[in-house]
């Protein structure tokens, strides 16, 4: 007879580390130029935020609340299309759009251009502590040549 399997106790091997970076894959903004790419961003977020329950119209509302002027479903229309070349998202309504669907994966794509990685504010100061201790490492083994060149002429 099988003994019953243990649902209590977790698998240790399905531990994943927290994703740290915030930001798309480049399978989702793809290749081609950078108007482009920013339209397909666009294109991904809407659909995420479709997927969360929430309509274009709704998120265009959002921001329009957001930054007190008006957007509207069409406007995201055009920026989310890459046959639209006359209409680009500004950067206040990029930071709206950020807001309204609360999708900080967007924040990734501008320092990623620039070989950059936008971070949870809560993983800052890890790398700044990992950054000093390092640096301490090193001032200690300086301070141990120089201990031991002090001993070699006595």
């Amino acid at each position: 007879m099988a003994r019953p399997r243990d649902t209590l106790t977790g698998d240790l091997f399905s531990w994943q580390p927290p994703t740290v970076a915030v930001g798309y894959s480049a399978e989702v903004t793809g290749r081609g130029a950078l108007d482009n790419r920013i339209a397909r961003l666009i294109g991904h977020a809407l659909r995420d935020a479709r997927e969360d329950g929430m309509s274009r119209a709704e998120v265009a509302r959002r921001m329009t609340d957001w930054i007190k002027r008006p957007i509207s479903e069409s406007m995201l229309n055009k920026w989310s299309s890459e046959g639209s070349e006359d209409h680009r998202i500004p950067l206040d309504a990029f930071i709206a759009l950020v807001q309204a669907t609360g999708n900080k994966q967007l924040l990734g794509f501008a320092p990623g251009e620039f070989g950059l990685t936008v971070i949870e504010t809560e993983y800052a100061e890890l790398i700044e502590a990992h950054l000093l201790d390092e640096h301490i490492e090193e001032l200690q083994a300086r301070r141990q040549v120089l201990s031991a060149r002090r001993r070699a002429r006595r």
